[in-house]
């Protein structure tokens, strides 16, 4: 009988033990769904700013809106659920759960500046000049398609897109240098305004693109456990 009941005992904290890994798992699997979700959402909305830019569509405008409700939203499931989710798992999961947390951060921030952009293009009160929309325009496409290989690299655990992500924050710098150079530069009355409303457009956009080259960081840390921030800095060649 003792015997018996060891066995039983024993069969059923092994049950348990699996439904617990199980509930792990899910818990896991829907938040890293949540953030790729997340990145679909992000791209969704530099897709429609660029609309609203070139075309002042009014359904863009409103769609980057309810882009940045829906960030906001997952941002603050994320955050609800994580704490439950991370106890007692393995330091793999763990990672997994605290990337997701970090693309929920990062991503409902792009979406707030990307809303933000939209709102400033809304107030201009003179069209943007052509140079000026191509080179926004530019930043945008740049932003899409980071926000696209991070949502490619979270759900392949692979550095390909990281590594895209943080070649194209470099062009991302480089265009809001030309606006820099450009716009500092102007000394009438009447542009200058503009030309302040245009710089800080791109220098919102040029934020963007550093949320997103954060997340090519923490996929560092996902994929091989370490983080650039903290790799030993390469001495200059002599």
């Amino acid at each position: 009988m003792y015997a018996h009941n060891s066995v039983s005992r024993a069969a059923q904290m092994k049950l348990e033990t699996k439904r617990s890994l199980r509930r792990q798992s899910n818990e896991i699997h829907e938040l890293s769904t949540l953030a790729l979700h997340a990145c679909s959402i992000a791209s969704d909305a530099a897709f429609n700013i660029k609309d609203f830019l070139l075309g002042s569509s009014p359904m863009a405008f409103l769609a980057v809106r309810d882009c940045e409700k829906e960030l906001d939203r997952i941002e603050q499931q994320i955050d609800e659920e994580l704490p439950s989710a991370i106890s007692q798992v393995s330091e793999l999961q763990a990672r997994e759960l605290l990337a997701a947390s970090r693309f929920g951060t990062e991503l409902e921030r792009i979406g707030d500046l990307l809303f933000g952009v939209g709102k400033r293009l809304q107030n201009l009160r003179m069209p943007l000049s052509r140079g000026d929309m191509r080179h926004l325009a530019t930043m945008l496409d740049i932003l899409e398609e980071m926000l696209k290989e991070l949502r490619v690299s979270l759900e392949g655990h692979e550095l390909d897109g990281a590594n895209y992500v943080l070649s194209s924050d470099r062009e991302i710098d480089r265009i809001y240098r030309g606006f820099l150079g450009r716009h500092l530069a102007v000394e009438d009355i009447d542009r200058m305004q503009q030309s302040t409303e245009v710089l800080l457009i791109a220098q919102v956009l040029e934020r963007a693109g550093d949320h997103a080259t954060n997340l090519a960081e923490e996929l560092f840390r996902l994929v091989e456990g370490r983080s650039l921030r903290h790799s030993p800095k390469r001495e200059p060649p002599d």
